[in-house]
């Protein structure tokens, strides 16, 4: 996939108002509703609903793949293995010394302790160890999970099995407006230092990107070759809106706001959301 970034800040001002909403939701690993202010809803032949912090684990993972050209099922076989031992969630410890999304072990030669907490790493060990697996393609998803990891029970992966494919059909861009996250909190980063840690992340997740920086352009725009890899993209950047501080995306004339938490009809200049093009908004310098 070619992509080309440009970067500019936010010229405007923008007016960020509202009280949060309270949804009750129940989320990946949770067995009760709960009240949180913010959600990522994925629709993709199905549907699933996550945490911000899990959504952009999965976004994370998924990147990891796709950019090695591995099919969706190897992205399906990996997210169903991080939804069982993490939850998607990137933890510190656990059994024993595991650390990270796949529960990954310094003693079983996985990496060190830094390198497994480092959720790309992670996944790309994960990908390393599946392609070892003869006829993983033809595998189910709890048989070729557990010849990676050696579990206490391999049956166990196979529950993840659908909501993992939700999750793949949309990150690897197989549907379009399919990941709609609701974000609330406040940014932690705004303006030219938003937009260079956005530029880092995508970098990290998609590989090396030529950047280019231009005022008049308002936020960061990726050139794309085709319609699958937009909806990759701009699905990843609504997955990692909360971390990333990603106030808004526009691909194909749809247009996503972290307010309203929704794909809608974009208006305004649809020149910057032409069918090439993916453009993302981060929060501009208050």
């Amino acid at each position: 996939m070619r992509i080309r970034v440009v970067l500019a800040v936010f010229a405007a001002l923008a007016l960020i108002a509202g009280v949060g909403i309270y949804v009750a939701v129940r989320t990946l690993g949770s067995g009760a509703l709960h009240l949180i202010t913010q959600q990522c809803v994925v629709n993709a032949s199905g549907k699933a609903t996550l945490e911000p912090a899990q959504m952009a684990n999965a976004a994370t993972i998924a990147a990891v793949g796709l950019r090695r050209g591995l099919p969706t099922r190897a992205v399906v076989i990996a997210l169903a293995t991080a939804m069982q031992e993490s939850k998607l969630q990137n933890l510190a410890g656990g059994d024993r010394d595991s650390i990270g999304l796949f529960q990954q072990r310094p003693s079983q030669n996985w990496g060190t302790p830094q390198e497994i907490a480092d959720p790309r790493y992670a996944a790309g060990a994960f990908y390393d160890a599946l392609q070892r697996v003869n006829d993983w393609q033809e595998d189910s998803i709890s048989d070729a999970a557990q010849s990676v990891q050696h579990s206490a029970d391999g049956s166990a992966y196979q529950q993840w099995a659908d909501e993992a494919q939700v999750l793949a059909n949309a990150l690897s861009g197989d549907a379009a407006s399919a990941v709609a996250c609701t974000i609330t909190a406040k940014p932690a980063v705004r303006g030219t230092a938003a937009l260079g840690a956005l530029e880092q992340s995508l970098a990290a997740d998609w590989g090396e990107v030529d950047s280019v920086t231009d005022a008049s352009l308002p936020g960061l725009e990726l050139s794309v070759s085709e319609t699958r890899d937009g909806w990759q993209l701009a699905h990843w950047l609504v997955s990692h809106a909360a971390d990333q501080n990603v106030k808004s995306v526009r691909f194909g004339g749809e247009e996503w706001t972290a307010k309203a938490g929704a794909w809608t009809h974009a208006s305004g200049n649809l020149t910057l959301a032409a069918g090439d093009q993916v453009v993302a908004e981060v929060y501009p310098q208050s």
